[in-house]
């Protein structure tokens, strides 16, 4: 039975073209989550004031790819030290964020986070919101698969390419193409 997951890590177009196509991943949609703002645009979200992080909802198969894998993964694909930002992304959207449904998945998560800090894989410390998922609002159509659909814009070709290529380097085991 597939399960869910919400994950922030900075902009929601890098996030999905990294986890999509992994083995055990069946979809991942662009979308909102964590604030106050009700069926948010994306041109609000980037305003910074409906309090709502980018994120992906991932429905993943949890026989192929387990929940605490995904978070491995998910905790390699950004940096979660940085706050409120990813590179040259700045903004409260762009914060590293996990929104867990459930009290496993909570567990699940404190634990990865705990094991990453300890095991000290990145030499600061994680400042990854953990929170409880009110409601993910799926963005516009326009930003869904929007890497495989507009390679050659300078954002895509500077910053999303270089990421799925070193996380398809990394992880070449797990992807099925």
């Amino acid at each position: 039975m597939p399960e869910k997951a919400v994950l922030g890590g900075g902009c929601f177009w890098c996030v999905e073209a990294v986890l999509k196509n992994m083995k055990g991943i069946v979809s991942v949609v662009p979308g909102y989550a964590g604030g106050q703002t009700q069926n948010p645009t994306y041109e609000q979200v980037c305003t910074g004031t409906t309090g709502h992080a980018e994120v992906v909802e991932v429905t993943f198969d949890p026989q192929i790819m387990s929940y605490s894998d995904l978070l491995r993964i998910f905790f390699t694909l950004h940096d979660p030290t940085t706050l409120n930002r990813q590179g040259n992304d700045i903004g409260t959207q762009y914060r590293s964020a996990i929104y867990y449904s459930g009290q496993e998945q909570k567990l699940t998560a404190q634990h990865v986070m705990q094991d990453i800090e300890t095991q000290h894989v990145w030499p600061n410390p994680l400042v990854t919101e953990l929170q409880q998922l009110q409601q993910f609002w799926p963005a516009e159509p326009k930003h869904h698969d929007y890497f495989n659909r507009n390679p050659n814009t300078g954002y895509c070709a500077a910053v999303v390419a270089p990421k799925v290529a070193k996380m398809r380097k990394l992880f070449s085991d797990r992807y099925t193409l």
